[in-house]
């Protein structure tokens, strides 16, 4: 099949209107009236959120440093790769530097940017920025307030079988460990 070209202005969508109808600590919601490209109008309803990025600290050896973690929205505990919200005035990078050592208790002399992706883009404004952290140093744990996990040291090449099978559910850490393991050349024979 190749690409799929295409005018993408004959899909998109023009927001007419848009009242904020939630605004919270972390996301705000959004109801938008549209114009859709028949010209008729809809309503879209969006949560509006500032962005976040996710990291896959690797050691020398291709170890990760994984989190486990209760997330209240699935009712249980999750292993993924550190993350966090990008602060106003934030750069991703910073953010994922800050979310390593708050997290992991790592500091990174490298990173490598391995592109974003849109968490629910039906109806979320949300892109993570996906990185590799390498030239790993500890530092010791500085956890945010009020959040609970455990470090887990994992092999790149468990986590991609574990990703594999379903043991990870969560999105942004399945991409970002598929990501890395192409770009490691790790699973790939």
């Amino acid at each position: 099949m190749g690409r799929c070209d295409c005018n993408e202005d004959m899909l998109a969508e023009a927001v007419i209107s848009s009242e904020k109808i939630y605004s919270g600590r972390v996301f705000d919601c959004e109801v938008r009236q549209v114009r859709l490209p028949d010209g008729n109008i809809a309503k879209r309803e969006v949560v509006v959120h500032s962005g976040g990025a996710c990291v896959l600290p690797v050691d020398d050896e291709l170890n990760c440093y994984m989190v486990k973690q209760f997330r209240t929205g699935v009712g249980k505990v999750y292993l993924e790769a550190p993350a966090g919200r990008i602060e106003n005035g934030e750069s991703p990078e910073d953010c994922v530097l800050r979310e390593i050592t708050e997290e992991t208790g790592y500091k990174a002399s490298h990173l490598e940017s391995l592109g974003s992706a849109a968490a629910t883009p039906g109806y979320c404004s949300e892109l993570i920025h996906l990185y590799i952290a390498t030239g790993l140093e500890y530092q010791g744990t500085d956890p945010d307030a009020g959040e609970f996990l455990k470090v887990c040291k994992v092999p790149l090449s468990e986590l991609l079988k574990m990703a594999e099978d379903g043991q990870i559910e969560d999105g942004k850490t399945q991409i970002l460990i598929y990501k890395a393991a192409r770009r490691l050349l790790v699973g790939t024979d």
